[in-house]
């Protein structure tokens, strides 16, 4: 399907929606978690749900330049009595997340949205940095 501007605003949004929903989640989580060996990750957990916001700003000020009205509404979150189900419920969002930035870079670049490409292209990094965090936490777990 050949990408349009309407239609890229309607995705980012959609981004939007998950980054805010990423950024709740990653909160309920550090202060959920339990156990030693989740000591590292917890603190972690934090520093993500920061880093979620700020993609969330960044989503924000690229829809309203690209002419569309930025979203309040949020994504489905996941909540667990389980540690370890937790990290796994976070590791789906990042991953979530990697291959929709993955398909939103391939967008912008077909619509020549070159520094939209660019911030994209940052949070893409962000949430890769994110997947490893879980993973090394899970693995050790």
């Amino acid at each position: 399907m050949k990408i349009t501007k309407k239609k890229l605003i309607e995705e980012l949004n959609k981004d939007l929606e998950w980054e805010y929903a990423a950024a709740i989640q990653y909160v309920q989580h550090a202060s959920a978690i339990t156990g030693p060996q989740y000591d590292s990750i917890q603190k972690e957990l934090i520093i993500h749900a920061q880093e979620e916001m700020a993609h969330a700003v960044m989503l924000s000020d690229q829809i309203d330049f690209l002419g569309g009205v930025p979203t309040v509404d949020v994504e489905k979150r996941e909540i667990s009595p389980s540690s370890k189900e937790m990290l796994k419920q976070d590791l789906w969002g990042e991953n979530n997340a990697i291959a929709r930035y993955k398909e939103r870079i391939g967008q912008a670049e077909a619509l020549k949205e070159y520094g939209l490409r660019r911030v994209l292209e940052d949070i893409l990094i962000q949430e890769e940095e994110h997947k490893r965090d879980i993973s090394n936490a899970i693995e050790k777990s």
